[in-house]
């Protein structure tokens, strides 16, 4: 181990200074599938129902209408976000040949094993803001533990500043490797008079199949 080599994270924060959004592919394909979706099947089907609820009487009193006119503004702002993090995407391949330090530090992609003061050990890979999934150790690369392992290598000692205050951490091993996003799943038709998605309960599903 380096002893005395402790690296310090630059205060400023990564994602207020560049334009770029760094993503993984399996990432920008996700963000892709949603935008896809939203503009060849549920931005049509939404379009179809606000149609057909406009001819049903007033507007002002018809559920249908007012629910799914407020959906459509939330499918549009939705589609203007994803057009907006696709064009500043930046992808980043993590099983991307790499030499030098390129290879032995923490970069963007970088899949990292520490331990603690305690010596409990964790894996985290290192991903873009849009791909955080805690429940697959996937962080993003301008938080907190993000920016404290960026170039840090094998043995070093990195200090985390977090809101539950500062603690130093072991590099325990660096490596890139494939990094498994969670893909875009289709969600749930919902109950346009309600906007919540349709129950079927157990008498129902069997008379249906």
């Amino acid at each position: 181990m380096r002893k005395g080599f402790t690296r310090r994270p630059k205060v400023e924060t990564p994602a207020a200074n560049h334009e770029k959004n760094y993503i993984t592919p399996g990432g920008i394909e996700r963000l892709k599938d949603e935008l896809n979706f939203l503009l060849t099947k549920d931005r049509p089907a939404v379009v179809e129902v606000v149609a057909w609820a406009a001819g049903n009487g007033d507007r002002s009193e018809n559920a249908d209408y007012q629910y799914s006119k407020r959906r459509l503004r939330q499918i549009d702002g939705r589609v203007r976000f994803l057009r907006k993090r696709i064009e500043a995407a930046e992808v980043v391949d993590p099983e991307a040949p790499r030499t030098g330090q390129r290879a032995t530090r923490a970069f963007f992609g970088a899949t990292v094993r520490y331990a603690n003061a305690a010596g409990a050990e964790r894996v985290v890979s290192i991903v873009g803001t849009d791909e955080v999934n805690l429940d697959r150790n996937h962080i993003s690369w301008a938080s907190p533990l993000g920016r404290a392992f960026m170039r840090a290598a094998e043995d070093d000692e990195v200090v985390l500043h977090a809101p539950g205050g500062t603690e130093t951490l072991t590099v325990l091993e660096v490596r890139y490797e494939r990094i498994c996003v969670e893909p875009f799943h289709v969600p749930p038709e919902p109950d346009v008079s309600t906007g919540r998605p349709e129950k079927v309960s157990p008498v129902e599903r069997t008379s249906v199949d």
